[in-house]
Order: C-alpha cells, then sequence, then structure tokens
C-alpha cells in the first residue's frame, strides 16, 4: 500500500465519528425528533421553518460538547504531523472532532456546526452559541445569520481545491462514507482515472464500494489507526 505514495487525500464521513456518539444522517439512526433530512437540511426547510431548522442545528452544536475525539480522528491527526507529502483531509462532517484530535490539513466541505453564515453578504463566522432565525451580521449589520451548512442543493465548499488535490494523489481512501452523496461520492472516480489507488474502510460496503480497489470492513477506530501505522512504516 505504501510504495511510491507521497499525495493522499482522505475524504471521511458519518461513520468516523458515530464512535463518537454523534448520530449519523442515514441509517437506523439518522433522524432527529422525527424529521427527514429533508426537512432540516434544504434551502426550502430554512424559508418555511426557520426555527426548526435553527433550533435542530442549536441542539446538534450542543451535543459537541458531550462528545469527543476518537481512535480514528487521533489517527489521522498524526498522520497529519508525520506525512511529508501533501495531505487533504476532506470531511463531510459538520462536527469540530478531526480540529480538536489535532488535524490542520483539512477541509470542511458541508461547512461547520460551529459557524454561523451571512445570507445577505456571506460572511463566515465561529458560533458556539444558540443561534436564533434573525441573528444579526457582524458584518453587514443584517439580520441574516444562518447556520454555516451546506443544505442539499447548494454547492459544497472548495470544490476546486479538492478537485485539484484529487488529480494530485497518489492514494484516495474513503471512511465512514454511505457512498450515497454526491459530489463525495464520484471523489473515488477522479482519483481512479488518475491513477491514484483507492481504498474504502468502513463498518460496511458504501454504495460506491465496487469502484474501490480495496476495501477494509471494521470500526474506524481499529481500521484508521491501523491505516496510518501502515502508511508510517
Amino acid at each position: 500500500m505504501i510504495k511510491d505514495i507521497r499525495n493522499i487525500v482522505m475524504l471521511t464521513g458519518a461513520g468516523i465519528s458515530a464512535e463518537s456518539g454523534l448520530a449519523t444522517f442515514r441509517g437506523p439512526d439518522g433522524l432527529w425528533e422525527g424529521h427527514r433530512v429533508e426537512d432540516v437540511c434544504t434551502p426550502e426547510a430554512l424559508a418555511r421553518h426557520a426555527e426548526l431548522v435553527h433550533r435542530f442545528y442549536d441542539e446538534r452544536r450542543a451535543k459537541l460538547a458531550e462528545v469527543h475525539p476518537n481512535a480514528a480522528h487521533e489517527a489521522l491527526a498524526a498522520l497529519d504531523r508525520a506525512w511529508d507529502g501533501d495531505l487533504l483531509i476532506v470531511t463531510q462532517n459538520v462536527d469540530d472532532l478531526h480540529e480538536r484530535a489535532g488535524a490542520r490539513r483539512l477541509l470542511h466541505m458541508h461547512g461547520e456546526l460551529r459557524s454561523a453564515l451571512c445570507a445577505d453578504c456571506g460572511k463566515a463566522v465561529a458560533w458556539a452559541d444558540p443561534l436564533p432565525p434573525q441573528s444579526v451580521c457582524g458584518g453587514c449589520a443584517r439580520p441574516s445569520l444562518r447556520p454555516d451548512i451546506v443544505f442539499f442543493g447548494e454547492m459544497p465548499y472548495e470544490m476546486d481545491r479538492i478537485d485539484a488535490a484529487l488529480r494530485d494523489a497518489d492514494l484516495f481512501v474513503s471512511i465512514g462514507t454511505s457512498g450515497a452523496v454526491y459530489p463525495a461520492a464520484g471523489f473515488v472516480q477522479t482519483a481512479r482515472h488518475v491513477g491514484a489507488r483507492t481504498l474504502e474502510l468502513n463498518l460496511d460496503p458504501s454504495a460506491g464500494s465496487f469502484y474501490f480497489e480495496e476495501s477494509r470492513m471494521g470500526p474506524a477506530s481499529k481500521l484508521v489507526p491501523e491505516l496510518v501505522r501502515e502508511l508510517l512504516g
């Protein structure tokens, strides 16, 4: 696995944080308060039911205080510190467990719970408290702050940077993802197209498992530290 590898892209999904106690979008525990994801994670839901959407993310933000990074987060942070090639950890997760473990070469493609976004001027600010509807933006002074979450139907963040990293990658690893949410589900195909090795780490095969050269099944807290030890020799 490690021969001739210098540039790495790691994609992490909800499965890596599930072991820390955060519920996933999909699967039997993938609903909150009996709502469908579509009821709390679309621009239309925000327009129709702003209080519900804001409260939903307030509760998820508060939940972060009760959980901690697990061995998988810690292992990726260790890889970040030690790897002398290019490394980009792209997470679909909106929690801050990668940062709290110490990862720095990190990109949140779907936004962050501990951030607020102004719907008018586009300014994002760190936010740890409840975020009521009509909260005022410190930049433009409009009552337009919303959760800094990429809703279904919106463009994920920094896609150009992700695409460039994938096209330079020698190894692409997907960790704890469903393989059902695009564009992230298509990253493996981009990586394969440029000749990168591809590896999936997951509890169960994802919807896109057949695209990967290799799949290893098991908990992220076991598989990720094993892979990092392999990569670091």
